[in-house]
């Protein structure tokens, strides 16, 4: 019988599972009361599964009870099996009843304001049993949550090659625009047309430096011959900036989607600024080797839904 067989007739998940709540814990005195078992019984499936791999799976440290690279491994797939294991029962009970289920989703907080709250405003609407778990962060932060498998589909700007391409699945949905934007009352909201120099002196409300929102609006002023000017606030919250637009008269930057979409809000509007091109693409990214569950497919298939206008306007 060829060992791998020979492995799997001795692996008993439960094993794979104690061994990633000792690891987790950092000691098996702590996993077992995590576990509600006794620190023997821990012992004994940590010795089953060294048993039946035929290598050492942890190694005590200072810090505590660590795996070592063959423990390393084992972990690594085995929340991959975990992950598929919680799938399957959630894909079941979505099969039984279509109105509920549960997702996860990861995007920066502009596009979980924009595209991706009016699909979730629609499927809710359709069936309101279904339950959206929002994660908003930058790009690193989503991929990361793909690749750990706490988030099942991302929507980015997808700015630069993308890390990990062998493994992530990429669907362009539509490229979109960067916009000046500025409270409806403020002045400039009657203007035809705006020139990006005229708006040097005025109070501006920017993201944070690191953001790509920040760097195409860089990019857009050095095309202009410009420099960007000094922000007077500068905020990762979404809320902040439009709260500024609207009540302090402050002027930002935002995206074309923010201002096409049911969800924008009425307060809120894109200036006629001659921009230089800062078109990016805005992606679906999900994991290659993941198969992905009946409501991850439905919730982007909306997604192409709404997001079609926008690839017609390319």
């Amino acid at each position: 019988m060829p060992s791998i067989e020979r492995i799997e007739r001795r692996l008993k998940l439960h094993d794979v599972r104690v061994l990633m709540s000792v690891v987790e814990a950092g000691s098996m005195a702590k996993a077992a009361q995590r576990l509600g078992t006794s620190q023997p019984a821990v012992s004994r499936s940590i010795a089953e599964l060294e048993h039946a791999l035929g290598v050492r799976l942890l190694e005590r440290s200072p810090w505590g009870v660590e795996a070592t690279q063959y423990g390393e491994a084992m972990i690594r797939r085995g929340l991959a099996v975990f992950d598929e294991l919680r799938q399957g029962v959630k894909d079941i009970e979505f099969l039984a009843d279509p109105n509920a289920g549960e997702l996860r989703i990861g995007c920066p907080e502009s596009i979980a304001a924009g595209p991706v709250l009016a699909v979730v405003n629609r499927l809710t609407r359709r069936h309101p049993r279904i339950v959206f778990h929002i994660a908003t962060g930058n790009a690193p932060t989503t991929y990361r949550g793909l690749m750990d498998r706490t988030i099942e589909v991302a929507i980015v700007r997808a700015v630069g090659p993308l890390l990990n391409e062998d493994v992530l699945r990429v669907e362009t949905l539509f490229d979109d625009t960067l916009v000046v934007a500025a409270g409806a009352r403020n002045p400039l909201a009657r203007r035809r047309r705006i020139e990006l120099a005229e708006l040097l002196l005025e109070k501006w409300v920017m993201p944070l430096p690191d953001s790509v929102t920040t760097a195409l609006a860089a990019q857009a002023f050095r095309e202009c011959g410009l420099e960007l000017p000094e922000p007077t606030v500068v905020t990762p919250s979404l809320n902040v900036r439009n709260r500024l637009l609207i009540i302090a008269g402050f002027l930002t930057f935002t995206h074309g989607f923010a201002h096409a979409l049911p969800s924008k809000p009425a307060a809120i509007v894109p200036l006629p600024v001659a921009m230089p091109n800062t078109r990016r693409p805005i992606a679906i990214i999900t994991l290659k080797k993941r198969v992905l569950s009946p409501l991850a497919e439905y919730f982007i298939q909306n997604m192409r839904a709404i997001a079609k206008p926008f690839a017609k306007s390319k």
